[in-house]
């Protein structure tokens, strides 16, 4: 469970963007957004690959 406590004079938009922050750092977001609906192995192994292969593209022409 996240707690946030506003500091003194601290506006809740400020911590709100505090919040979020942590939430992000630790990957809960990117969690949450993966599991709205269900994901066939086959497909979570397919987008892997693509992404893998877009990063390498990118490393092999970024020298």
């Amino acid at each position: 469970m996240l707690i946030i406590r506003l500091k003194k004079g601290e506006t809740i938009d400020r911590a709100l963007k505090r919040m979020k922050k942590i939430l992000d750092k630790e990957g809960l977001i990117k969690q949450i957004r993966a599991n709205r609906y269900f994901e066939k192995p086959s497909e979570k192994k397919r987008k892997k690959a693509a992404r893998s292969r877009i990063r390498s593209f990118a490393r092999r022409n970024s020298y």
